[in-house]
């Protein structure tokens, strides 16, 4: 989610440094509405990184994933988003060729890095519900970090070619438009990885609606024993086996619950993330494929250019409204009582 960061930043490259590319009045709203998405994305995600290190309840080996997700994020505010805005607000790149390489590596990497976090998040839902005992056992926290440095060296090879490219001090920064360089990073950080996810989150889908169908099945009442068992009559053994059993159903439900919560919040991630980057890669890649004759005006480019760095602000808001354990850690990090309802 990625956080996220877009490929090119084509907004006012070609403006002058002598005419300002927009009214005051118009620049105040977008240095007011940047700002704010900025401080969002710094202040939400710096409290999911606390809130994950320090609360019992989202310590899971497979937070990690949203830890990694939500410094993507914080990068995106802290080396990204600054340099968008002066470069929109002002009409030109200022800040020379070497960082405008780096600018674009950055901007690259961790747009790949964020969707990349999403599809190793839900292979690793995919893996719980098909794998589920074999998972718990195998899920460590090094293996899910061995998981999150794959998906940051994917995203590194993918950030490669703004590096290569030799580039002077002028006054634009943009990545190549060629065709073939266009329809390839979109590719890479974006359309594959959807599918991927979207193919994944079906196959759960189905699986998971098998299995409820299975448990409402055994649910169904059984006749009573004929054996004594029933009636719980010198059977001390058969009833401390059947407490522990009830117990480890317990703490398996437990489990699932919580299993279930996490997937609903990622899908949710995964819904606002594709949602938010898909206006930008479409027009991106569709203008390199038909040129002027598939023309799309400035201001709205701009407009889809920017709702994609919205999404790295979203995260935040989505597990605090869609998982009581974020909320709760929320709630004490910010020193805010519960309400108690009567």
């Amino acid at each position: 989610m990625e956080p996220a960061s877009t490929l090119p930043n084509t907004s006012g490259n070609g403006s002058g440094a002598g005419s300002a590319p927009h009214s005051p009045a118009a620049t105040g709203l977008i240095l007011l509405a940047a700002l704010s998405v900025l401080l969002a994305t710094l202040v939400g995600n710096a409290l999911v990184v606390v809130a994950i290190s320090t609360s019992r309840a989202l310590q899971a080996p497979q937070n990690l994933f949203l830890v990694s997700l939500a410094l993507a994020d914080i990068l995106v505010a802290i080396l990204v988003l600054p340099f968008s805005l002066a470069n929109e607000v002002m009409g030109y790149w200022y800040f020379g060729g070497l960082w405008c390489s780096l600018y674009l590596a950055l901007d690259v990497l961790l747009c790949t890095a964020s969707i990349g976090h999403l599809c190793a998040i839900s292979l690793d839902r995919y893996w719980a519900v098909t794998r589920a005992a074999r998972l718990n056992l195998r899920r460590s926290p090094r293996r899910v970090k061995g998981m999150i440095g794959a998906v940051w060296a994917a995203a590194a090879l993918v950030a490669l070619p703004p590096l290569l490219r030799p580039r002077t001090g002028g006054r634009e920064c943009q990545l190549s438009q060629e065709t073939w360089y266009v329809l390839a990073s979109c590719a890479a950080s974006f359309f594959i990885p959807c599918l991927v996810m979207v193919a994944v989150y079906c196959r759960i889908y189905r699986l998971t609606t098998r299995r409820t169908a299975a448990l409402l099945a055994a649910r169904s009442p059984r006749p009573a024993s004929s054996d004594g068992r029933g009636s719980g009559v010198g059977m001390p053994g058969w009833r401390r086996r059947s407490q522990h059993q009830s117990v480890l159903l317990c703490r398996r439900r437990l489990v699932r619950a919580r299993e279930r919560r996490f997937t609903v919040v990622l899908a949710v991630v995964m819904g606002a993330f594709v949602l938010c980057w898909f206006p930008f890669f479409f027009t991106y890649s569709l203008g390199a494929l038909c040129g002027q004759g598939c023309h799309i005006s400035k201001p709205l480019f701009n407009f889809f250019f920017w709702i994609g760095y919205c999404n790295s602000s979203v995260n935040p808001l989505i597990y605090t409204l869609f998982n009581r354990d974020f909320r709760a850690a929320f709630r004490r990090l910010l020193a805010i009582p519960r309400r108690y309802r009567t």
